[in-house]
């Protein structure tokens, strides 16, 4: 394989038939960055600013786009270290409460629940080691249902991304751009 040829791993996934390729398109352009000007993106989708608002608008409603946020840096403002905490607990199936109450640590980026041995895999940003001992013992050890927990801490990361690999539209959008007088 040489450098330049990439491998394409994606999946081309079955969308909801409510989603067209235009909103296909607007939400790529917003999911690769947030700040996009509405009249940049409907340059780019090839509509009226406000027909793009207006789609815009119905994405969030129905809870497509569900937020939009800022990417931070999470060494220099004091977060150096990261682990995955696997959590067992006491807990019934379904209650969720351990769960809920481990999300509420300001630390805990994401709480999954998921199947095996473990109960629940817990991301966790800490200042350091010491800080993450405190919060295992006095934070987590103090959930009444949390039984044990077993942490492995990052040393490098590879790839850490919060977008979906969207579905690419069926149409590509047209140029937008004047058309090339070179002869063909």
């Amino acid at each position: 394989m040489t450098g330049d040829s990439a491998v394409d791993y994606s999946v081309n996934m079955p969308i909801d038939g409510t989603i067209d390729e235009t909103d296909l398109r607007i939400l790529g352009l917003v999911q690769d960055h947030a700040r996009t000007s509405n009249a940049e993106i409907a340059r780019q989708v090839g509509l009226a600013p406000s027909a793009t608002l207006e789609r815009l608008r119905k994405l969030e409603s129905r809870g497509l786009i569900q937020g939009y946020s800022a990417r931070l840096a999470p060494r220099p403002l004091g977060y150096g270290l990261l682990a995955f905490v696997f959590v067992r607990s006491d807990e019934r199936i379904r209650e969720g409460a351990t769960g809920h109450q481990l999300a509420a640590f300001p630390e805990v980026q994401e709480v999954h629940h998921i199947a095996g041995e473990d109960c629940y895999l817990v991301k966790v940003r800490a200042a350091d080691p010491e800080h993450l001992g405190k919060l295992l013992r006095e934070g987590f050890g103090a959930v009444p249902t949390v039984r044990s927990t077993r942490t492995t801490i990052v040393l490098e990361t590879l790839k850490e991304d919060t977008r979906l690999p969207l579905p690419a539209p069926a149409n590509p959008p047209m140029s937008l751009a004047p058309a090339s007088l070179e002869a063909v």
